[in-house]
């Protein structure tokens, strides 16, 4: 069924409380210009990656590019997310309010590795040439089961119509390897052309998860761009459907793995290298640690994470991790280590959370970490 069924009947039966109505429910399903409401939320969820109450289609408005960086704008239902605090506070829930008109969502990628940036877009959306007040001008850094990694918030647009989202990308921040090594160091300027109306918003598809299934650990399938279908995780930007956020598979990367280990639910993997780009001519080696969501493998960067290395009962090294972006490797925390030996313990702390918003299925994994060891 479409978003728009499905709340004209939750208005009708009071299958959801008031608690998760974000709009008026006089005009729910009414009017053409209706509040939106939440979907359920899963009242016992685990500290951890779960299936969500329901699944959304997503819309793709287009794609755009310029010199090494490429955007594409996608669009779903105005829905909650929880931003992410590197304070006590931890999570803000941001409910729908009842004047969003969408939810707006922006990918941007190396157009040379189809890698996904964490980049810090900012957007200007323009009607007739003139900025509109959007609500929006940093959107967050997010990540969802069905987008992966991307940047997005919910939107309120003055009308239906033909908008503009203008977006300068970059430059990035992390450290660049391989094929990013010197790139990327600008800032580009993407635009895409876009037209607003209430019922393409209204005419996706939205489905519930049974409710013996909701709540369980595990994730709905990655979006396929256009049809509302299932994605095999291989988005690159061709096809019409942008990379997700995907990291290189772990036994497709070069150099010696020394484990993958779960903790606050991300899988957390250790390769150690003697690769010349990362140590340079003097020898010695690098430790690239990945840290990555189950199921999906999405890369989760934003993350502040430490090393130490210990010999003998000592610790010989204790410092902080490196986010880096590599042809290779992709998005990864590294370290270039003098020397390792075999017996050698190394320890990982993830010292603050990823700093990205979630929703849900993702909101109450990826908080509290054990520090994780592995042997050489």
């Amino acid at each position: 069924m479409n978003r728009r069924r499905y709340l004209r009947g939750v208005a009708g039966v009071g299958a959801v409380g008031a608690a998760g109505l974000a709009g008026c429910l006089e005009r729910l399903g009414f009017e053409e210009e209706s509040a939106w409401a939440n979907p359920p939320l899963v009242e016992d969820r685990p500290d951890a990656v779960y299936l969500p109450a329901s699944r959304e289609e997503m819309g793709m408005y287009g794609m755009d590019s310029d010199g090494d960086y490429a955007l594409g704008l996608s669009y779903t239902f105005p829905h909650r997310f929880w931003t992410v605090e590197a304070t006590s506070e931890g999570k803000q829930l941001v409910e729908v309010d009842a004047d969003d008109s969408l939810h707006l969502m922006l990918t941007v990628w190396d157009r040379e590795t189809d890698t996904v940036l964490p980049v810090d877009p900012v957007i200007e959306v323009l009607r007739d040439g003139s900025p509109v007040d959007a609500g929006i001008s940093s959107p967050w850094p997010m990540i969802s089961q069905r987008m992966g990694f991307h940047y997005g918030d919910n939107i309120r647009l003055p009308g239906e119509g033909e908008y503009t989202a203008r977006v300068r990308a970059g430059p990035v921040s992390a450290d660049r390897t391989g094929a990013f090594d010197g790139r990327l160091e600008s800032a580009a300027t993407l635009e895409v052309d876009f037209e607003y109306s209430r019922s393409s918003i209204n005419g996706l598809s939205f489905q519930t998860i049974d409710e013996e299934r909701r709540g369980n650990r595990g994730a709905l399938p990655l979006m396929s761009h256009g049809d509302g279908g299932d994605s095999d995780g291989a988005g690159d930007g061709s096809g019409g459907m942008p990379p997700m956020g995907q990291g290189p598979p772990i036994d497709d990367l070069p150099g010696e793995s020394l484990g993958t280990e779960r903790s606050g639910d991300a899988a957390i993997t250790a390769i150690r290298t003697d690769a010349e780009r990362f140590v340079g001519s003097d020898g010695g080696e690098y430790l690239a640690v990945a840290l990555r969501t189950p199921y999906h493998g999405i890369s989760l960067p934003l993350t502040s994470l430490s090393a130490a290395l210990e010999r003998d009962g000592s610790v010989r090294l204790e410092e902080r991790l490196t986010e880096t972006l590599d042809g290779e490797f992709g998005h990864h925390y590294g370290l270039a280590v003098d020397d390792l030996a075999a017996g050698d313990r190394l320890r990982v702390t993830v010292d603050s959370p990823p700093q990205v918003s979630r929703h849900d299925g993702y909101e109450t994994a990826f908080f509290e970490f054990e520090d994780v060891t592995y042997t050489v």
